[in-house]
């Protein structure tokens, strides 16, 4: 199923995917992870450095924010920023968050997409 066609099954109940990579039940190699966010590479790259940036607090969707989360959404975008000088994207890489339906979301647990490695095209999908 692509994520196109996840997608357009909404928003899930129960634990997500990354819930289980968050209490380890599913294995990952973070490469990044402090007491407020974890990273790890996408595992289907859409680019040549493809990494993802979930906060461990559970927010489904970034429409679902709220005011005191303020402070985590923008450690989120300094950890995506850390990660990415460290994963040699000197020359520049995208920042993506999916919301909801025709935002194709299909993983409803707020995170990051950083891809970079090569020229990013205009407009995005």
């Amino acid at each position: 199923m692509s994520e196109t066609e996840a997608a357009q099954e909404g928003r899930p109940t129960g634990p997500t995917i990354f819930d289980k990579i968050l209490d380890g039940s599913i294995p990952a190699k973070f490469i990044h992870e402090d007491d407020k966010c974890v990273a790890f590479m996408d595992v289907a790259p859409q680019a040549p450095v493809h990494f993802l940036v979930i906060p461990r607090k559970r927010i489904a969707m970034i429409e679902d924010a709220e005011d005191g989360d303020a402070e985590l959404l923008g450690h989120l975008l300094l950890a995506a920023k850390k990660v990415a000088e460290e994963q040699g994207l000197a020359k520049g890489y995208r920042l993506i968050i999916n919301n909801g339906v025709e935002g194709a979301q299909s993983v409803y647990h707020l995170h990051i997409h950083v891809m970079g490695g090569r020229q990013m095209n205009w407009p995005p999908g």
